[in-house]
C-alpha cells in the first residue's frame, strides 16, 4: 500500500495557509494546495498496516488505503471512482470533518497520521478540474415519488441516492438557498459556497428537484405530503439550541451563536434578511462554549472587525496528546487549535457563567463569570467533579454575547406533530434503529433530527444508509 516505508522516509506536511493579516480581510478560502508531488508523498506514508483502522473510524467507511494508494501512483481518476463509491461529497468531509479516521490511523499510534483528509480534498477537486467527474444520469426511473424534507448533508446524500436508484426525488427546504448547515451555518471562509451550489446544480442535472422557501406542514400541506408522495424522509437537522438560563438572559446583545452564522452567511452571499442586525464591528465579544460553532463565530467575529473575542470554556483546558482515558483507535478530546484560533482570541478554561450584566438601558455589559475547580472522578478518570473556587467571581467586559452550547433535538412544532410522529427520550424522531423508519408507514428519518447533533460525515452516512430502507421499502410495494 503505497510506499513501503513511506512513513519512515516522509513527514506529514499540512497545506499552507494566507497569513492571518491577509485572510480576516475578507471570507474567502485560505488554505492552498498541496502540490502532486507533496500529496504523492503525503499518500505513500499510508502503511500497509494489515487491517485498516481508518476504514472503521470513518463513519462511511471509506475505503482510505485502496484511494491513497492510487494517488501515490498518481491515478486520480481511479482514486475518484473508489472514493464516491463510499462518500457521495468529498468537497465538503475534506474541508470540514474532523477526520475521525486519522485518529484511527495505524501509524498515529505513535508518529503522525496519514493525511488522510486533505488527500480526500485534493482527490475530488483534481476530478472536477480534469474533467472526469461528471453528473450520472439515472438510466431508468421507477415511478416512485420520494419527498426528502431538508437539505442538509442527510438530506442531500438521502436524496442522491435515491434518484441514482431510479427514484423521483424533490427535497424541500424552508431557506432559501439548498445546503441546510452547509449553506447558512458554516462560513464561507471553511466551505465556499460555490462549493455547494456546484454539487446542487450537479444533482440538479440528475434530476432531483429542489424546493426552496417552502416550510413543509406550513407553505406545504402534510395532507399534500401524504398524497404526492410514496415516501417521505425527514432530514430536518438538530435546530433547538441549548441555552444558558442564568440571570439578565434577556440583555440586548445575546444570541445564539448559529443565528449570527447565519445572518453572516446571508450578508456575505447577498442575500436579504428581516431579522435584527447582529455585528461584532467594534464589539468586545465574548463566545460561550467551545466546538466548531464556537470556533466559526470567533472566525466570523474577526472579520467583522471585533475589538476582541474572547471564548470561554465550562471545563478544564484538554491535554494535547492521548491519556490513558482516551486510548487509540478512539477518537481523543484534545486541545483544538483551529484557524479561527489563531486569527485572534483569548481563550479562557474553568470558568463558569453566573450572571449577564446589563446597563440601565437593557444593554449587555459584561458576564459575570466565577472560576472552576475540577477533580477526576477516581472510576471513570475523566475531570467530572466540580466545584466553584471561593473569592474567584470577577465581571469579563463585553458588549456581544454568543452562546455557541450545541443543540438539544429536532423542531418539534410543526410539521413534525402535524405527522405525529414519535420522539424518543431526548427528543429525537424514532428511527427504528437501523430501520430508520418511524412509527408512520411510510416516513423515515435519519441524521441529526434522528441521531441528535453530530458531525457531517454522520449525517452522509444516515443519508445513505436511510435511502437504502426507503428503496427497500419502495420496492416491496412495488
Amino acid at each position: 500500500m503505497g510506499k513501503t516505508d513511506g512513513f519512515l522516509i516522509y513527514e506529514r506536511e499540512f497545506p499552507s495557509k494566507l497569513k492571518v493579516e491577509d485572510r480576516i480581510k475578507n471570507y474567502d478560502e485560505f488554505v492552498q494546495r498541496l502540490s502532486d508531488n507533496a500529496l504523492n508523498q503525503q499518500a505513500a506514508r499510508c502503511m500497509d498496516c494489515g487491517i485498516p483502522f481508518c476504514q472503521s473510524g470513518c463513519p462511511l467507511g471509506n475505503l482510505i488505503p485502496e484511494f491513497n494508494h492510487a494517488v501515490y501512483q498518481r491515478q486520480w481518476e481511479k482514486a475518484y471512482h473508489i472514493l464516491i463509491s463510499t462518500n457521495n461529497f468529498p468537497e465538503f468531509t475534506g474541508r470540514i470533518c474532523p477526520a475521525p479516521c486519522e485518529s484511527s490511523c495505524v501509524l498515529s499510534i505513535n508518529s503522525k497520521a496519514v493525511t488522510i483528509e486533505e488527500i480526500e480534498k485534493n482527490i475530488i477537486e483534481i476530478a472536477f478540474e480534469q474533467g472526469f467527474a461528471i453528473p450520472k444520469i439515472p438510466q431508468f426511473r421507477t415511478g416512485k415519488r420520494v419527498a426528502v424534507i431538508g437539505s442538509g448533508p442527510a438530506g442531500l446524500a438521502a436524496a442522491y441516492q435515491l434518484n441514482q436508484l431510479g427514484h423521483s426525488v424533490t427535497v424541500f427546504e424552508r431557506d432559501p438557498e439548498i445546503g441546510g448547515l452547509l449553506r447558512f451555518g458554516i462560513p464561507d471562509f471553511k466551505l465556499d459556497k460555490n462549493i455547494v451550489e456546484r454539487r446542487v446544480q450537479w444533482m440538479k442535472e440528475e434530476g432531483v428537484e429542489f424546493c426552496t422557501n417552502v416550510n413543509v406542514g406550513v407553505d406545504y400541506s402534510v395532507e399534500q405530503l401524504n398524497r404526492n408522495f410514496e415516501a417521505i424522509v425527514l432530514a430536518t437537522g438538530s435546530t433547538v439550541p441549548k441555552d444558558l438560563i442564568i440571570p439578565n438572559r434577556d440583555a440586548k446583545g445575546i444570541h445564539f451563536a448559529m443565528d449570527f452564522l447565519k445572518q453572516s452567511n446571508k450578508r456575505v452571499s447577498g442575500i436579504p434578511f428581516e431579522e435584527e442586525e447582529i455585528s461584532a464591528k467594534g464589539k468586545k465579544v465574548v463566545v460561550i462554549g467551545g466546538g466548531d460553532t464556537g470556533s466559526d463565530c470567533i472566525g466570523t467575529s474577526n472579520r467583522q472587525g471585533a475589538e476582541v473575542v474572547y471564548q470561554i470554556y465550562y471545563k478544564p483546558m484538554q491535554p494535547t496528546e492521548r491519556d490513558e482515558t482516551m486510548p487509540w483507535p478512539t477518537y481523543p478530546a484534545l486541545l483544538q487549535v483551529t484557524s479561527s484560533h489563531e486569527e485572534g482570541c483569548d481563550r479562557m478554561w474553568s470558568v463558569n457563567s453566573k450572571e449577564f450584566v446589563k446597563d440601565e438601558n437593557g444593554n449587555l455589559i459584561g458576564v459575570r463569570l466565577v472560576e472552576a475547580e475540577w477533580a477526576k472522578d477516581s472510576d471513570e478518570g475523566k475531570w467530572n467533579l466540580y466545584t466553584e473556587k471561593p473569592g474567584s467571581e470577577f465581571i469579563l467586559e463585553c458588549d456581544l454575547v454568543f452562546i455557541a452550547l450545541g443543540y438539544t433535538h429536532v423542531e418539534h412544532t410543526g410539521l413534525v406533530e402535524a405527522l405525529d410522529i414519535h420522539l424518543d427520550p431526548k427528543g429525537n424522531l424514532i428511527g427504528n434503529n437501523q430501520e430508520y423508519k418511524t412509527n408512520q408507514e411510510k416516513v423515515f428519518s435519519c441524521g441529526d433530527a434522528r441521531k441528535g447533533q453530530s458531525l457531517v460525515v454522520w449525517a452522509i452516512a444516515e443519508g445513505r444508509q436511510c435511502a437504502e430502507k426507503v428503496n427497500e421499502f419502495l420496492k416491496a410495494g412495488a
